[in-house]
């Protein structure tokens, strides 16, 4: 067989569009995207906790207005039953009630926007 029907080295090189990545850039890569998880990881863990906080908050605000809910009803009731007469004792009662449905509408505007620190301020639960 005479030397030019032999195949070369360059008959048998990949063009560079075509060629395998080198182990080198495959453990690059990998890096890279474990650190892309391990960071999606922790957003995921913060997001969790702030849904958790907010679902505490929506429960202390639902349990207060269920109480503040059946004072309202047993006042009503109480005023109903009494005779209307200009008592200090009801007067004083009426503002404490205004003053905290004052108090539990302001609850209850928190709950609905939670504040955009509770998610910054990362995990509060223990282990987390």
């Amino acid at each position: 067989m005479e030397a030019a029907e032999r195949d070369s080295t360059q008959d048998w090189l990949l063009p560079e569009d075509s060629r395998p990545p080198l182990l080198s850039e495959l453990e690059e890569r990998i890096d890279e995207a474990l650190i892309i998880a391990k960071a999606s990881e922790k957003a995921v863990m913060a997001v969790g906790d702030a849904a958790f906080d907010a679902a505490q908050q929506a429960r202390r605000a639902a349990d207060l207005a269920e109480r503040a809910s059946a004072a309202a009803l047993s006042a009503s009731a109480a005023v109903t039953q009494a005779p209307p007469q200009g008592d200090a004792a009801l007067h004083s009662f009426s503002e404490r009630a205004d003053r905290l449905q004052m108090r539990l509408r302001a609850l209850e505007g928190r709950t609905r926007r939670p504040g955009p620190t509770s998610a910054a301020a990362g995990p509060r639960r223990p282990g987390g």
